[in-house]
């Protein structure tokens, strides 16, 4: 699911495993002469392999002040730099992967950016002067690397705090060869109000937004007209907004702040949901719901 989700405090270090031990041997060693000296523990770490060490040794724990990812995303990028307040989002800790960890070192100088707030960014510059749209909340990014790689003319940039999802974009759109992506870790909030310039964005895509299903919650919800105001502020006139959600209530609230909105008009002649547009790329977690009879609403609008 392409929920947009980040932690309020900095990630929980990975455990490290633990080395393997020695291999055993394939037979029964040779036995002491009887005269032959106990072996001293000097003597018998001598004759340890460089990297062993004992299967029970204690796992080595990261200091808190030891970036997670050197190289890579921060784990709080705006950090005291920006009030707190309620989050549309909430912290997922899962693991990452070997490889992402990789791609996230290797690659993140090079199409990584961190949401600080402390400056606005050069769009143009960043993309090669090819129109952007922003994608807030991209999950694993399968289906941000089939857009972008369907649509080469356009830049993508896409927001999310899963880090193992950010390892996982850089991974397919390095191995696809999709120059025109590029990854932002952190709150999409402090992006559109601190980072992008006036009427910089040529679209905005939210797919599978957290539905904060408890009526208590409703109120994190990312679609309200609060956020619309500020991305209007971001998006140039014509610009399309497209949102998509199978949470069937959401979906309505979705329809009716878009509507109600002055900065937006339904693409639709009557008013209501749109047809599914070929460049959203029906993902495998669509797809599953879709088998369990769930229904996906699709929303297209356009910034006056």
């Amino acid at each position: 699911m392409s929920d947009f989700h980040a932690p309020d405090a900095p990630e929980a270090a990975p455990t490290t495993p633990a080395a393997p031990a020695a291999a055993e041997p394939s037979a029964a060693p040779a036995r002491e002469p009887a005269s032959a000296p106990e072996p001293t523990a000097e003597r018998a770490a001598a004759e340890q392999p460089v990297d062993a060490q004992p299967v029970d040794a204690p796992r080595r724990a990261r200091p808190k002040s030891e970036p997670r990812f050197p190289d890579g995303p921060a784990p709080d990028p705006a950090g005291s730099h920006h009030e707190r307040r309620i989050r549309s989002f909430q912290p997922r800790r899962s693991r990452v992967t070997t490889s992402q960890a990789e791609y996230l070192q290797r690659l993140w100088p090079k199409w990584g950016l961190d949401i600080d707030g402390l400056g606005k960014l050069d769009l143009d510059e960043m993309f090669g002067g090819l129109p952007v749209v922003l994608e807030i909340g991209f999950g694993m990014g399968e289906a941000t690397a089939q857009m972008a790689a369907d649509d080469p003319d356009t830049g993508i940039l896409a927001v999310d705090v899963h880090t193992p999802g950010m390892g996982n974009l850089l991974g397919l759109a390095e191995r696809g060869g999709m120059t025109n992506v590029r990854v932002a870790n952190g709150d999409a909030i402090i992006l559109l109000r601190e980072m992008l310039p006036p009427a910089s964005l040529d679209g905005l895509r939210v797919y599978f937004p957290d539905p904060w299903p408890k009526k208590r919650h409703n109120k994190r919800r990312l679609i309200q007209p609060e956020f619309l105001t500020l991305a209007a502020h971001s998006l140039k006139p014509g610009a399309l907004v497209h949102c998509a959600t199978d949470w069937e209530e959401y979906a309505e609230q979705m329809l009716e702040v878009l509507t109600a909105h002055p900065d937006y008009a339904n693409t639709q002649d009557d008013g209501g949901f749109a047809p599914r547009p070929a460049f959203r790329p029906l993902t495998r977690f669509e797809g599953q719901g879709l088998d369990k009879g769930h229904v996906v609403h699709d929303l297209l609008f356009r910034r006056k």
